[in-house]
C-alpha cells in the first residue's frame, strides 16, 4: 500500500512553497469548499435513482435551459459550501439569474466563483458522464459584496480554473497557473488523491468532437474542416478521422487532456447574435484555462478565449474551439481563408 498519497490540500500547499509564495490558508481553504461539494455531488450521481435524483425538476435555468432534479441539488449543494467558510465573496452559477452575494452576517473573503454545477446533466437519467466546472477570480475588495461588474474580467485574469468529472471514478483537475493536476476520489478515505500530475494535451490529434446535428447552421469555414476531415486520408488534411460527441464539456475536455482531440461548439446561424452557445465566464474560460495550460490551444474562431472581453451579462455566451495545439491551429487557417 502507497503510504506517500499526495492529497489535493496538500498538493495546493507545497505547490506554493515551491514557486516560493506564502502558502495561503484562504485559498486552500477555498479549494477544499469546492472540492466538498464536488465530493458531494459525486456520491449522489453514483447513486443515480437509488437517490431519487432523477428526471426534470419542472424548471428553467436564466438561459431557458429545462432544469434536471440534480441542477438545483448540485447548485445548492455548491452554494452551501462557499457561503459559510469566509473564503468566498460572491458566485455566479448558471443555474441563478444573478450573481450571489452571501448572507447578511457571513464573512466575505478574497474570492469571486463562478461555476457550472453539473455540466452535462441531460446525461444523467442515461448514466452517462457529467461533471461540474468552476473559475476562480481574486474578489476586487476583500470584506465586500461585489457587483455583476466585478465578474466582468477576462479569463486571464483567472487565478485557477478546474472540473470535477463523474465517470467510473471521480476526478478533480485542476490549475492555478502553474501546469494541470489531476485527482481521483479515493472514496474509502474521502480524499482526492493526485494520481495524473502534470497533464498534458498532445499536440497532433485525429479525433474531433462536435454535434453533427448542427452541421447545416455552421459557418462555412467549420463546415469545409469537418467536411475534410470525413474525407479522410485521401482528403485536404490527409489522414483519417475519428469523431466524439458525448454532450458534456467536461468528458469532451477530458478526453483530450488524456489522448488528445479537438472540441467544437462553433458560431452557427442561430446563436451568433448571443456570439455563441456555451457561456464564457463558467465554461468557455476555466476550460480554456486549463487546456492552455496543458499546452492546447482555445479559441473562439477569431480570437482568443481568454481575451474575450465581458460584457456585465453572467451568462454571456461565446463560441469555443479548444483542444490539441497543431489541429486548432488548422481550424484557425480555415477561419483566415
Amino acid at each position: 500500500m502507497d503510504t506517500q498519497l499526495t492529497t489535493l490540500s496538500s498538493f495546493i500547499i507545497d505547490e506554493q512553497r515551491r514557486l516560493g509564495k506564502q502558502a495561503s490558508g484562504e485559498f486552500t481553504g477555498l479549494l477544499n469548499d469546492i472540492s466538498i461539494a464536488c465530493k458531494s455531488i459525486a456520491s449522489l450521481v453514483n447513486k443515480g435513482a437509488l437517490a431519487g435524483v432523477l428526471g426534470v425538476a419542472g424548471s428553467e435555468n436564466a438561459m431557458g435551459d429545462a432544469q434536471k432534479k440534480m441542477d438545483l441539488i448540485a447548485n445548492d449543494l455548491f452554494i452551501n459550501a462557499l457561503q459559510h467558510n469566509g473564503h468566498c465573496a460572491g458566485m455566479a452559477s448558471e443555474e441563478l439569474d444573478e450573481i450571489l452575494t452571501l448572507p447578511e452576517g457571513k464573512i466575505r473573503g478574497s474570492y469571486l466563483v463562478t461555476f457550472d454545477p453539473l455540466d452535462g446533466s441531460s446525461n444523467m437519467d442515461i448514466n452517462i458522464d457529467v461533471g461540474a466546472i468552476f473559475s476562480i477570480l481574486k474578489a476586487p475588495a476583500s470584506g465586500e459584496d461585489p457587483t455583476a461588474e466585478d465578474f466582468a474580467r477576462p479569463g486571464v485574469e483567472q487565478i485557477a480554473a478546474g472540473y470535477c468529472l463523474y465517470g467510473p471514478s471521480s476526478m478533480f483537475v485542476l490549475t492555478t497557473g502553474n501546469g494541470v493536476n489531476g485527482f481521483t476520489l479515493d472514496t474509502s478515505i474521502g480524499e482526492f488523491i493526485l494520481t495524473h500530475p502534470d497533464m498534458k494535451v498532445p499536440e497532433t490529434t485525429n479525433e474531433f468532437a462536435i454535434n453533427a446535428s448542427n452541421q447545416r447552421h455552421w459557418e462555412p469555414a467549420v463546415q469545409q474542416y469537418i467536411a475534410d476531415c470525413q474525407a479522410g486520408e485521401t482528403g485536404t488534411l490527409g489522414k483519417n478521422y475519428n469523431m466524439r460527441w458525448v454532450a458534456a464539456m467536461v468528458g469532451e475536455i477530458h478526453r483530450i487532456l488524456c489522448r488528445g482531440g479537438v472540441f467544437l461548439y462553433p458560431i452557427d446561424e442561430r446563436n451568433r447574435e448571443a456570439g455563441g452557445k456555451l457561456r464564457l465566464l463558467y465554461e468557455g474560460n476555466p476550460m480554456a484555462m486549463i487546456v492552455e495550460q496543458a499546452g492546447g490551444l482555445a479559441s473562439t474562431g477569431y480570437q482568443r478565449i481568454m481575451e474575450v472581453m465581458p460584457n456585465g451579462d453572467p451568462h454571456q455566451r461565446v463560441a469555443v474551439i479548444m483542444g490539441s495545439k497543431q489541429e486548432v491551429e488548422t481550424i484557425l487557417k480555415y477561419h483566415e481563408a
